[in-house]
């Protein structure tokens, strides 16, 4: 029953930067980690970067050194800055809860409707 909030999204060029908001409510369990995907057009939902609960970072090669994730402190906030977004940074992004088997991040919540990112040229 975790309620989940994205926003942030934008129209901006490439080069530019942009931060998204993930806020998270309800039933959410103390061990969860999260994550931020993407689906850009025609393609795909993939994940982009994860948080575990004990603070180990991943990213996609796609954005590794690009983007950010990081989390408030009570871990019902989570923030993807990103900074020199390219054409193919554009989709729609999503957060979701996440729990972890090993270092991979599995969705454990419902989707919500995310927020647009559109990268110009």
């Amino acid at each position: 029953q975790v309620q989940l909030v994205e926003s942030g999204g934008g129209l901006v060029r490439a080069g530019e930067s942009l931060d998204l908001t993930c806020r998270l409510s309800g039933a959410r369990s103390p061990f969860d980690g999260a994550g931020w995907y993407r689906q850009p057009p025609g393609k795909q939902r993939e994940l982009v970067a994860s948080i575990h609960i004990l603070g180990t970072r991943n990213y996609a090669d796609s954005v590794k050194g690009r983007f950010t994730i990081s989390r408030d402190s009570v871990g019902n906030t989570f923030y993807l800055q990103m900074r020199s977004l390219k054409r193919k940074d554009t989709a729609v992004y999503y957060c979701s809860g996440g729990t972890f088997v090993g270092a991979t991040c599995y969705p454990n919540s419902k989707w919500g409707q995310g927020t647009q990112v559109t990268v110009s040229s």
